[in-house]
């Protein structure tokens, strides 16, 4: 029997999809709210999520539209070493 993520671990996942896709090298643009909702199937769960990636300074945000920072992206280069 397969148990339900928790909560948290639930959060992670979806905030783990979205950077994903503001990462792909040939996709790094801004993205609407709505695009993303489309990739991941849930406009709350991404309002959220971009909250918390927004917080954590992973993305930066403008009206419907979020992309990466360049933190995240350095970072990202860095442990693909």
């Amino acid at each position: 029997m397969q148990r339900e993520p928790s909560p948290e671990r639930a959060e992670e996942v979806v905030d783990q999809a979205i950077l994903h896709l503001l990462l792909k090298a040939d996709q790094q643009r801004p993205w609407s709210q709505h695009e993303l909702a489309l990739e991941i199937g849930d406009q709350i769960d991404v309002e959220d999520s971009l909250a918390r990636l927004r917080g954590a300074g992973l993305v930066h945000r403008c009206a419907e539209f979020a992309w990466v920072s360049r933190a995240a992206l350095q970072s990202e280069r860095l442990l693909q070493l």
